[in-house]
């Protein structure tokens, strides 16, 4: 599928400047990350998309959009909870966008990163050696996110210091539908499903985003390492591979201290809580209006485990085959808690950041019942 696929980017999808003036300058910030190279080297490097036709990639976009309209009150109905009037609509993106997307998202999280590192610095770099070391760092950037663009099907970009918005991925959504030989209006419609509670969860839950964004950006500032750690962090990486490979937890596993894996938990257990719900409305509303739902989450699970080889080393080491585990954990969470207290119950988990789930509650829903309910 062309880079034609997608709405132009909206303004608010970039991040905001940093509060450094060095690093507004592009001088300081590009000894870290070249951005506006990593977005190149994504768009360079990216698998290309299923083969469509132009009649045909305006037949899907228009059709991503109808499933995503549609969406919205069979999802509104089944969670009981509603996005607010003038919350955005999708956006139908290529993988280039939402490469794009996500590397401006990267750099409004980041920023605080690279302030820490700025104080850190014993002496400034060369103007040659910053403008090295961000072109090296903007590679890996976008390579990395130029591999994941092929596995996305969508995403709600929190959009740090921006405009929050769901992307649906249309290459990865076609490219999936073709290989699982379903029926292509029934998939995208559960797709959007499973989306469209996202963008519920996020504006009808008003401090969620907030939230998340800021413990994040906390644990980023806590994780990234001072020049004096590095030598350090390269040891550990020697020793510790082979278990993050095995784990499939991720290689930001590797650098945590006790407490930062303790606080990664909690970050974990908040993202499984999302997935699994998402997960649990888009079957809940599937048979009244996809009639092979069944089907298609059949093969759907079959291909979250289907990967070998260097695609699946590659996941590990990235964190995917924890987070195919968020999906599964948290559905079983959502629907345990659900038949115990009922959806009424359940949605206390939005009322306050205090309700969501801890680490070990997550794997133990009756302990969230307790300590919410009584």
């Amino acid at each position: 599928m062309t880079d034609s696929v997608h709405d132009p980017a909206p303004d608010g999808l970039t991040g905001p400047p940093s509060r450094d003036p060095a690093v507004r300058a592009g001088a300081s910030s590009a000894a870290y990350v070249d951005y506006e190279f990593a977005k190149w080297t994504g768009r360079t490097v990216v698998k290309a998309g299923p083969q469509v036709t132009s009649d045909e990639v305006d037949e899907i976009v228009a059709d991503l959009r109808a499933a995503a309209a549609e969406a919205e009150e069979p999802v509104a109905q089944t969670s009981r909870l509603r996005a607010p009037d003038g919350a955005p609509p999708p956006l139908i993106v290529d993988r280039a966008g939402w490469i794009s997307a996500n590397v401006d998202s990267f750099k409004a999280m980041i920023d605080p990163v690279v302030d820490k590192l700025l104080a850190k610095r014993r002496s400034p770099e060369s103007p040659t050696a910053q403008a090295i070391g961000g072109k090296v760092t903007g590679a890996e950037m976008g390579g990395m996110l130029a591999y994941l663009s092929s596995k996305i099907l969508g995403q709600y970009d929190l959009a740090p210091g921006g405009t929050p918005r769901l992307l649906l991925v249309a290459p990865n959504i076609v490219e999936v539908e073709r290989k699982l030989r379903v029926n292509p209006q029934h998939f995208r419609r559960w797709v959007a499903m499973h989306e469209e509670t996202h963008r519920v969860q996020f504006t009808a839950v008003p401090w969620l985003r907030d939230h998340l964004v800021a413990r994040s950006q906390s644990l980023a500032v806590d994780l990234a390492p001072t020049p004096e750690e590095m030598g350090k962090r390269l040891e550990q990486l020697a020793r510790n591979l082979p278990g993050v490979i095995s784990s499939g937890e991720g290689i930001g596993q590797l650098f945590a201290t006790p407490e930062q894996k303790a606080r990664i938990a909690e970050l974990t257990a908040v993202m499984s809580l999302l997935e699994g719900h998402a997960d649990v409305v888009m079957d809940d509303v599937g048979p009244s209006v996809i009639p092979t739902v069944d089907e298609i989450r059949r093969k759907f699970n079959a291909r979250r485990s289907g990967a070998v080889g260097v695609d699946r080393l590659l996941r590990k080491l990235l964190g995917i085959e924890a987070k195919m585990r968020q999906y599964r954990d948290g559905a079983v969470f959502v629907r345990a808690v659900t038949d115990e207290v009922g959806r009424e119950g359940f949605n206390a988990v939005w009322s306050t950041p205090d309700n969501l789930p801890k680490a070990t509650e997550i794997l133990d829903p009756g302990a969230w019942v307790r300590r919410v309910h009584g």
